[in-house]
């Protein structure tokens, strides 16, 4: 290109080849004097030699593809047989994802937070940092929330790790913006795990608390100009979150999800009394979300003065985030700003595997949530009513007027019997129960509008609201639900309907996601046990391995190596 006469926006080819293989970054890591994980970064020659390492070094150690990023070949192992089939999926996965199915391997640090440095450089021997990033809410070593600064560290850690950022960089003569990623202990220890020579994913929140614009920058060092930026000049103003729109099933324990996007419409963006709101994205309505690339689809930040403000902005902005066509993290999102453990910054890269061992299962409406969102149904059905009443013409008698106000709303299977009055410009909602509870709602929401935007009392909230068979489903604050509004005789009938019963699934294997058969290990009349490997379904450049639950023998095979498939497909029944 240089000989062309272009000039490639981002590092030199030198600082790329030394940082951009894991296992070189890390040599040059420890000839800068930067602290390491104890680890093997020679040829491992097979999955025995792995297993010879993993002992050495102790266990549980982490399987890392040198070429990877984005959690793609990598795998933590706790035994001698996870090293084994870790050294396989993560050699294959890095292969599939990278063209390169080198691994190494290195001590796993237990219960670490996951924290990098941002640095900058030009042409001229310029290099500082910008403040650091927490990234150690994670699930399958992808990041899912961002933020910056790091809650964990004081001002002396956050000087320390800066200044090994910056000599690795100067050591690899970096000009361009790049990520120093370190693993930090609980008691604010830290080791190198690897540089990113690139612009990252969470670069916004970089952006947003030291008010640089990191693109800028690229461009000034590409083209020549000296760093007019010194880390005296650096200084971190209030707090930045974000979170990453995944295009996965939370429910299905987060395994991807295709199709098209019927509606995408994310927040309105800008800077609000104080907050920022900011949605970078690639995607628009009616695209397409296909098997073959990663599934984040936006990133949502928020910035404010503190942190507090900054997660009740974020959580606020995901009520108003609607997509439709596909599964989406969103549910999860929401909930977890709610979640008292992240609020109170104990945080690990465990954080998701420890809170949701079980997966993610939407919050139950309850309280408050439950008495917004009945609120929320009642005032959509009056709307609802009011329109149909218009349309055909009927007179507002007393005998209508009081038989629109009462009705029935059923929250899943909970019933709240609910009185509806005009009040000052809005609605009143009042619950017949011993809560007592009335609620005033203002909003100009219309049937069709996706998202249903309004006041509940003096609080702004956001709904999402989807159709569904006789009725609609509501989520807000990590709260999903199917709601029916009845009348009183309404849903004392449809207390009577018999509850439909539940497919029998338990003597077929489904596709948990929509994915291609990599590997099948079973063949027609064999017999497996509980735990054993029957097929390898790759989606999104992860493999996932499905097991048996039980002893069992394979009946029919219903799929092939090579095959696509739809989620719930049928993979293979058992006898």
């Amino acid at each position: 290109m240089k000989e062309n006469g272009i000039v490639f926006i981002g590092p030199n080819p030198h600082a790329i080849a030394a940082m951009g293989d894991k296992i070189e970054s890390k040599k040059a890591a420890a000839a800068a004097n930067v602290s390491t994980v104890p680890g093997f970064l020679g040829v491992i020659e097979d999955a025995g030699h792995a297993v010879k390492i993993a002992d050495e070094i102790g266990y549980p150690v982490m399987i890392k593809a040198s070429a990877g990023g984005g959690g793609k070949g990598m795998r933590v192992a706790n035994s001698r047989d996870e090293v084994a089939e870790g050294f396989d999926r993560g050699k294959s996965e890095a292969k599939s994802s990278f063209g390169d199915d080198r691994v190494f391997i290195e001590k796993f640090i237990v219960n670490p937070r996951h924290i990098e440095i941002q640095v900058l450089g030009d042409k001229h021997g310029n290099v500082i940092f910008l403040g650091e990033r927490e990234c150690s809410i994670q699930r399958r070593n992808q990041k899912v929330i961002e933020e910056a600064p790091s809650p964990l560290l004081d001002e002396e850690t956050r000087r320390k790790m800066g200044a090994q950022a910056v000599a690795l960089a100067k050591a690899v003569n970096y000009d361009s913006a790049g990520t120093v990623e370190f693993v930090a202990g609980q008691d604010k220890s830290f080791f190198f795990l690897e540089m990113n020579t690139r612009l990252q994913v969470e670069h916004p929140v970089t952006e947003l608390i030291t008010g640089i614009d990191l693109v800028e920058q690229m461009i000034r060092v590409a083209a020549g100009e000296p760093l007019a930026i010194k880390q005296s000049d650096v200084h971190l103003r209030g707090w930045a979150v974000e979170s990453r729109i995944y295009a996965e099933d939370p429910f299905r324990n987060f395994l991807p999800s295709t199709g098209r996007l019927v509606k995408y419409r994310p927040p309105a963006e800008g800077h609000v009394d104080g907050v920022t709101v900011r949605n970078d994205t690639g995607v628009c309505e009616g695209g397409e979300i296909s098997i073959f690339y990663d599934p984040m689809i936006a990133k949502l930040v928020t910035h404010a003065g503190d942190r507090a403000t900054a997660i009740e902005a974020q959580a606020r902005a995901l009520d108003e985030f609607y997509i439709d066509g596909i599964r989406h993290n969103i549910p999860f999102l929401s909930s977890l700003m709610q979640h008292e453990r992240w609020k109170a910054t104990q945080l690990s890269t465990s954080f998701i595997a420890d809170e949701y061992p079980n997966g993610f299962q939407p919050l139950i409406a309850q309280g408050e949530s439950a008495h917004v969102l009945a609120s929320v149904a009642a005032a959509i059905d009056h709307v609802h009513n009011e329109r149909k009443r218009q349309i055909s013409g009927q007179m507002r008698t007393q005998r209508m007027v009081n038989f629109l106000r009462e009705r029935a709303v059923m929250l899943g299977d909970v019933r709240h019997d609910v009185v509806i009055d005009d009040g000052d410009g809005g609605l009143l909602v009042r619950f017949e129960d011993n809560s007592a509870h009335a609620h005033r709602l203002v909003s100009d929401w219309s049937p069709g509008e996706p998202v249903w935007r309004g006041r509940v009392d003096e609080d702004a909230v956001a709904v999402h609201v989807r159709p569904i068979l006789n009725g609609f489903a509501l989520a807000w604050r990590g709260v999903s639900v199917d709601v029916r509004v009845y009348t009183r005789r309404e849903a004392e009938l449809a207390a009577l309907m018999p509850a439909k019963k539940v497919a029998d699934t338990s003597k077929v294997l489904l596709c948990p996601m929509p994915g291609l058969v990599k590997a099948l290990f079973v063949s027609q009349g064999q017999k497996v046990s509980a735990g054993d490997a029957l097929c390898i379904v790759e989606a999104m450049k992860m493999e996932n391995v499905l097991r048996a639950e039980r002893d069992l023998t394979i009946g029919k095979l219903l799929a092939a190596e090579g095959d696509s498939l739809a989620v719930d497909a049928v993979i293979m029944e058992f006898a």
